[in-house]
């Protein structure tokens, strides 16, 4: 059985990413996503707030909330070291007292607004 714990290990090393930059919850982020459309490949971005951060080590994963037309909410949950996931930029930093932010959720325009961190 330790066979089989190995295999997995090499896969997952073979997958993990070194240069991630350190992204907390309420950061705004670039995230630029491999998109395949049958035989072409592009890269679409979706900038956003990080309301939650969640698992660890290969199966750490964010989930970045953007407002798309018309006032839509549109959350993603992207894996940190997924291949289709090229790179993750960091705009801003807000301050926040939560590890989850999920009430963003039910406000709009002004409320939904973070406080920018200052450094």
């Amino acid at each position: 059985m330790a066979h089989a714990a190995d295999l997995i290990q090499a896969v997952e090393h073979a997958q993990f990413k070194e240069d991630l930059p350190e992204v907390r919850v309420g950061d705004t982020v670039n995230v630029h996503v491999r998109i395949v459309e049958g035989n072409r490949e592009r890269t679409q971005l979706f900038q956003g707030v990080v309301i939650a951060l969640e698992g660890s080590g290969i199966n750490r994963t964010l989930t970045v909330r953007r407002i798309a037309s018309h006032g839509v909410g549109v959350e993603r949950k992207f894996p940190f070291h997924s291949p289709r996931v090229e790179k993750i930029e960091v705009l801003r930093h807000a301050e926040v007292r939560r590890a989850k932010l999920y009430y963003l959720r039910g406000r709009t325009g002004k409320a939904a607004r973070l406080k920018e961190k200052r450094f």
